[in-house]
């Protein structure tokens, strides 16, 4: 038994003998019949507050109010229990009941309700019964029963409940809450319609999302971004080759912005790659022409200085530039792509960082990526003259393990972990861009994205997000975000306004709680997005 039937047997015993009682003149609307501790209006054009305020029973029956406001029933804070059935209101107010703290029994069915607020049953602390039962709820706002710490029967039935992300928080209360709860049906969306609320699993759920927004612009173009942390405070360095130099940026907390901190002059330049050796600073200046150098700052009240020209003879045209660690010592490698020189391996040996081992000579290699399989220092190579060579590192050196095949033209890689899995994305100018999983013995295709005119496919780690990046120099740059359980990367935004101009890295920077994304551009200003994590439940 439900709806008004239930009603009125909860009503007979507030109602003494039933003996109809009608006050004093004036006291009783037009409306309503009263008896000694209760009143049942029907058809009211109003909300009736006349009543002496020991009422402890109203029902309201097809009154022509359009909604409920705060405080709709202040004058009445006896009551106990309370109807709204068949009327015309559809929207329920904070603070309706306000002031109705000895209220046990609210039934508010068949109504045309279709938005109740947030805290509409604040301050309800004795209620056991609730019942929301047949009106248009398509969802219900997250703590719409906090505080209602007294509940044991709810009824939800008979609503067109859109299952979504604004639902979730409602499948976790009743998964925790000590009270018995009738859910009813979803009506939406399609995939879950005529299911039962209780069926669901809060676990199948998404319901967080990621935005980038545009934060802070840095004048001129660079080819490269680098993370490093000094002295505590996470800095960045972009190679900025129009500029001549490696510019170092810092947060200023004052201004609430990155600003420059450093530069190092280096024409050319194709890639600055940092490494920090306790209150040592060191900074690879990998330049297209006038030679590669390195800059070193002994210690934090020093400027960074030139302080050695790299394998003059064997950079001739780099490209790239990796650090790695070999045998608990610091390595640079730097992809060479040039017909005469020779991607090489520089590794610390007293105070400087000397050639160690010559790698893919004559290949023209556009780019170098440091990884680490089976527990194993790994390289790879990408070359416009061949597939991707993976090299390991064995008796200490680099020695050919196996290429990727079916990986045409590609013109850099970079790897990611997620899962306990390696995967690798790969960047292809003309064709398709990809994605590869490690099986234990090579590479395998998991997955192709279209991208013509791209120079970087770059996986970015966030504080709970594996995303990836694939820039392109005639289209919009476009966010993927990778999907746990099907191991797949699934489209997220485009990245712009203001659009990028020949992308060509990127990089997630955490600064004072905020969490930024770097977007280096050949052809135009470096572009600073904000990542902002959003809760759909909410």
């Amino acid at each position: 038994m439900g709806g008004v039937g239930v009603l009125l047997l909860l009503l007979l015993p507030l109602a003494g003998a039933g003996v109809a009682w009608r006050p004093p003149k004036g006291k009783c609307s037009l409306f309503c019949s009263c008896s000694k501790d209760s009143v049942l209006c029907e058809g009211s054009p109003d909300l009736p507050d006349v009543f002496p305020p020991t009422l402890l029973s109203l029902s309201l029956v097809r009154t022509r109010v359009t909604q409920l406001k705060a405080g709709s029933f202040l004058r009445m804070p006896s009551l106990h229990l309370l109807l709204l059935t068949s009327n015309s209101f559809s929207v329920i107010e904070d603070d309706a009941f306000a002031g109705l703290s000895h209220l046990q029994y609210l039934f508010i069915e068949d109504n045309e309700i279709g938005s109740i607020s947030k805290n509409a049953l604040r301050g309800l602390r004795s209620l056991t019964h609730l019942s929301l039962a047949n009106n248009h709820l398509e969802t219900l706002p997250r703590f719409l029963f906090r505080g209602l710490e007294t509940l044991t029967h709810v009824d939800l039935r008979g609503n067109p409940f859109q299952c979504d992300c604004r639902m979730l928080w409602l499948l976790r209360w009743m998964s925790s809450v000590n009270a018995s709860v009738g859910t009813g049906a979803c009506a939406g969306p399609a995939a879950l319609a005529h299911l039962q609320l209780h069926h669901l699993d809060p676990k199948t759920f998404k319901c967080r999302a990621i935005e980038l927004s545009w934060f802070q612009t840095v004048g001129e173009s660079a080819l490269g971004v680098e993370l490093f942390s000094y002295q505590g405070e996470p800095h960045i360095v972009l190679a900025q080759p129009f500029a001549g130099r490696c510019l170092i940026l810092a947060w200023d907390y004052s201004l609430q912005s990155f600003q420059a901190k450093e530069e190092l002059s280096a024409p050319s330049v194709v890639s600055c790659k940092p490494l920090v050796l306790g209150l040592r600073l060191f900074v690879l200046a990998a330049r297209l022409w006038g030679g590669s150098q390195l800059w070193a700052q002994a210690s934090p009240d020093l400027r960074l200085a030139p302080m050695q020209a790299l394998a003059p003879r064997r950079l001739l045209r780099p490209n790239d530039a990796e650090l790695l660690w070999l045998d608990g010592q610091p390595c640079f490698v730097v992809a060479d792509a040039s017909k005469a020189g020779s991607t090489t391996l520089l590794c610390r040996d007293g105070p400087g960082f000397y050639p160690r081992q010559s790698l893919h000579a004559w290949h023209r290699d556009t780019d170098a990526e440091a990884l680490e399989l089976d527990g194993r220092p790994h390289l790879l190579l990408a070359s416009v003259s061949q597939r991707p060579v993976l090299f390991h590192w064995s008796g200490g050196r680099f020695e050919r393990r196996t290429d990727i095949p079916e990986a045409e033209d590609v013109y850099a890689t970079r790897h990611f972990q997620a899962g306990g899995d390696v995967f690798l994305c790969l960047t292809r100018y003309i064709g398709d861009s990809m994605l590869m999983r490690w099986d234990g013995s090579m590479f395998r295709l998991l997955q192709q994205l279209p991208s013509r005119g791209a120079h970087v496919f770059q996986p970015v780690l966030t504080a709970r997000d594996q995303l990836a990046i694939l820039g392109s120099d005639f289209a919009f740059s476009h966010v993927f975000r990778l999907e746990p359980d099907k191991r797949l990367l699934e489209p997220l935004q485009e990245l712009g306004p203001p659009a990028l101009v020949a992308p060509r890295a990127f990089a997630h920077v955490t600064m004072a709680g905020k969490h930024f994304l770097f977007a280096a551009c050949f052809k135009g200003p470096t572009q600073i997005y904000r990542i902002h994590e959003l809760d759909l439940s909410a």
